[in-house]
């Protein structure tokens, strides 16, 4: 009885348990599709809300193409709008012209008539004055015949009778009254003479330093060489580069040289030099950004003294340009004579003079102040100095042709028409020759000549040779019995070249060969 209520118990529990586990698979396989159909839910929610994104861009992209399109199309339109506007100008312009052409072709057309009919009204009154002059001539033979019956005595006889009694009566007077004149001018020549060369000893009796072509930098150890030579040379060669000059790091203890024939950067390099000497820190960026900076402060001391220059010689306004050329001028130096200081000197002396001869002292110190202000630029610009600053006075503004007369030609490159190139020259020529203005000796200056004059003479058919201008101009007289014109002109050429090639010279030489011919005959 216990095993069968045993085995029915297990039965009954088996069943059960048959029963739960296929209710189990059950609700979990309805889990399953509910999930399954929530999951296709949520998909096709997605998938629906993709196509409408989808179909919202390809709208929004659609618009944006239909406004660039239009966008486009309107600036195409401007674009044709603007062409058509400005071909209507030049038509307009090209109407106008023809306009004014038709007008200065009729004004023309009656300056030709009128031209016609003063050459006929001319011709007319020229005959009737050789009328006039030959019935005047008639006139005159008919008295002069008239007075020679009267006196007795011919033309030839009354000229010689009248001249001899004037010339007897006035020689006794001028010869008294020209020594007087004489005397008295003569002493008033000395009087002025003596007043100009005083003050001109005066105002030029200041001593000016000599610049040279080399700076040096002091250093506060030689552990700073060094660094400014940097790892493998790095610094000096971006400091070389920056600065357009040549940086000397040798065995002289507690310097470094800085050489350059252009003293304005060799002063941009010196002072750059300097800063980052004092800065300490030499790297290449650090020496590009310190030059930069010196650069710009130089050029803003370089107008300031072109400005001071100005209003010290007292000139009148002058071009920004022409004040940045003066002060350039500072860093010049001619001979070892520093320039902006001798133009100073010849605008003082000129300013002296004219006033002296009664004209015009501020037209003199300008012309004086700007006769060497091509010197500022004569290595960018071909040609002397002369000619380069009267082209940059031209360029930057002077209008007054004897500024630009005396400019080109103080040098006695062109003819003097003004007597203001005159009083430049002049003083040019006192400010350069005073004791100490120049270090040049009078051994080299002298020995330069006679270079300058052997030259010109080892050339066949050459007579004599002149160095005049201290040196700036070599005279040639050619043998006119050896050599022809075509061959005068060959070798002029060739003694330019030669001097190209064979002297060191600053500026310009010119070379003139002269060849004339001679007839002399005796009479016997």
């Amino acid at each position: 009885m216990e095993i069968i209520w045993f085995l029915s118990g297990a039965l009954i529990g088996a069943s059960l348990g048959f029963g739960w586990c296929w209710w189990r698979r059950y609700i979990e396989r309805l889990e399953r599709e509910r999930q399954q159909t929530q999951l296709r839910a949520e998909s096709d929610a997605i998938l629906s809300q993709a196509r409408r994104e989808a179909e919202n861009l390809l709208r929004e992209a659609d618009l944006r193409a239909k406004d660039d399109l239009l966008h486009q199309r309107s600036l195409f339109h401007q674009e044709i709008d603007q062409v058509r506007q400005e071909l209507r100008q030049q038509e307009r312009r090209l109407e106008k012209r023809e306009d004014d052409l038709n007008e200065r072709r009729r004004t023309l057309a009656k300056k030709q008539q009128s031209l016609a009919h003063r050459q006929e009204r001319l011709d007319k009154e020229r005959q009737q004055l050789e009328n006039r002059q030959r019935e005047l001539n008639v006139l005159l033979e008919e008295q002069r015949r008239r007075l020679e019956e009267i006196s007795g005595l011919s033309r030839d006889q009354a000229e010689r009778m009248l001249l001899a009694r004037l010339e007897q009566d006035l020689t006794d007077r001028l010869a008294a009254r020209l020594q007087r004149h004489e005397e008295e001018y003569r002493a008033l020549a000395d009087q002025k003479a003596r007043g100009i060369l005083a003050s001109a000893i005066q105002r030029v009796a200041a001593a000016h330093t000599a610049d040279s072509t080399v700076s040096t930098v002091d250093i506060p150890t030689d552990d700073m060489k060094g660094r400014i030579i940097g790892r493998e040379g790095r610094n000096i060669r971006t400091f070389e580069k920056a600065t357009g000059v040549d940086v000397i790091v040798d065995d002289t203890p507690g310097v470094v040289v800085v050489s350059a024939f252009d003293n304005v950067r060799r002063e941009v390099a010196r002072l750059s030099l300097a800063k980052l000497i004092a800065d300490g820190r030499i790297h290449p960026s650090r020496i590009e950004e310190v030059v930069k900076e010196t650069q710009e402060e130089i050029e803003k001391h370089i107008l300031a003294v072109g400005e001071q220059a100005a209003q010290e010689a007292n000139v009148g306004p002058l071009h920004e340009k022409m004040y940045q050329l003066l002060g350039r001028l500072k860093f010049r130096t001619s001979y070892s004579q520093n320039v902006l200081q001798h133009s100073l000197e010849v605008a003082h002396l000129c300013g002296l003079m004219a006033e002296e001869l009664r004209l015009d002292g501020r037209l003199a110190r300008r012309c004086g102040l700007l006769h060497d202000i091509g010197k500022s630029a004569d290595h960018d610009m071909e040609g002397g100095h002369p000619k380069v600053g009267a082209e940059l006075a031209r360029r930057y503004g002077e209008t007054d042709p004897r500024v630009l007369h005396a400019i080109a030609g103080h040098h006695d490159d062109i003819t003097l028409d003004h007597i203001y190139t005159v009083l430049v020259a002049a003083a040019d020529t006192i400010s350069a020759a005073r004791p100490g203005a120049r270090r040049e000796t009078l051994e080299k200056y002298v020995k330069r000549l006679e270079e300058l004059e052997a030259l010109a003479l080892s050339f066949p058919g050459v007579e004599q040779a002149y160095a005049i201008q201290a040196g700036r101009e070599v005279r040639v007289i050619a043998d006119s019995q050896r050599l022809t014109d075509a061959q005068a002109i060959k070798v002029c050429h060739d003694i330019a070249r030669s001097i190209e090639e064979k002297m060191m010279f600053p500026g310009e030489i010119k070379v003139t060969v002269v060849r004339e011919i001679r007839a002399t005959e005796i009479a016997r």
